[in-house]
């Protein structure tokens, strides 16, 4: 029999705050640890790390914004850039606004821990942790990511693909999300995540506009090039039989940046927060108590 680290239940949830200039909702623990802040992927919240945030507290302060990627609480402006490269400006002024410093950013599934850096600029990121994520040119990933990306094109699209995941079957299929999770999302997260992109159309919007706006190949591996600078230390936790983030990104990565260190996890597909969220606690924390400051 498999052995699965994660709760059979979510960890009790911190309520939202804002929204922020930025427009962001984010949810904060508070407290004078080492500040960590967390990203999640398209068609989720931050309800992803959970049970992650609850095994850091109260050590470090986790600060978990809610990005505008359809599962959002609250609708973004109407004249918001939500653009690859606008969001990682706008996650850099959100860490502004908040007045962090020597920030440890974490990310699964979406690569925008990275793009803080560059484009983002943040000078207050101080580590970066990329776990199983988008990486290069892999924008977005694979057939469930162009899928996604396509129905943005059509009328009612992403209506349509949000209302066509409410049976565990279809969410289970591999152009969907079954290569997301090897053990499944549990059903009232994974509701609770395209809730809102199923019942609000300005959530739909916001998300369209992520969507359509998706960079050349030769745009993101220019950004890659120049995320190289970086100085700060990264570590790189990944799925050794993730299918959708290829574990070959996580040894390129690993030889990309001065200061990383690469960790396999073994029995997990990209949600690695899902499958097996103590293992990479255990790892956030070992890396944590040797490079986070307060």
């Amino acid at each position: 029999m498999r052995t699965v680290d994660r709760a059979a239940e979510p960890a009790s949830r911190i309520p939202l705050q804002g929204p922020t200039n930025t427009g962001l909702m984010y949810s904060d623990t508070g407290g004078d640890g080492p500040v960590v802040v967390f990203l999640h992927g398209v068609l989720m919240n931050g309800t992803l790390w959970d049970s992650v945030v609850h095994d850091l507290q109260p050590g470090y302060r986790c600060i978990v914004p809610e990005l505008p990627f359809g599962a959002h609480s609250r609708p973004m402006p109407v004249a918001a850039d939500l653009a690859l490269g606008a969001l990682a400006i706008r996650i850099a002024s959100f860490l502004e606004e908040l007045q962090l410093r020597d920030v440890t950013l974490v990310c699964n599934d979406w690569g925008g821990a990275q793009l803080v850096v560059w484009p983002g600029g943040s000078q207050r990121v101080a580590n970066v942790v990329l776990v199983s994520c988008e990486a290069f040119e892999n924008y977005p990933p694979g057939v469930p990511g162009r899928l996604l990306r396509g129905s943005a094109f059509v009328p009612g699209g992403i209506f349509l693909a949000a209302q066509s995941l409410r049976p565990r079957w279809i969410r289970h299929l591999s152009f969907t999300f079954g290569r997301l999770s090897k053990n499944g999302v549990p059903d009232n997260l994974f509701l609770s995540w395209i809730a809102p992109a199923c019942r609000d159309r300005k959530v739909r919007r916001d998300l369209g506009k992520y969507l359509r706006a998706a960079p050349t190949r030769a745009q993101l591996l220019d950004w890659a090039e120049r995320q190289r600078a970086f100085r700060g230390h990264v570590l790189i936790v990944w799925a050794r039989e993730d299918t959708l983030m290829p574990p070959s990104h996580a040894e390129r990565l690993a030889a990309h940046f001065e200061n990383a260190e690469l960790v396999w996890v073994d029995d997990s597909r990209t949600l690695i927060p899902i499958d097996q969220p103590a293992t990479l606690a255990r790892h956030l924390r070992c890396f944590l108590e040797a490079h986070a400051s307060t």
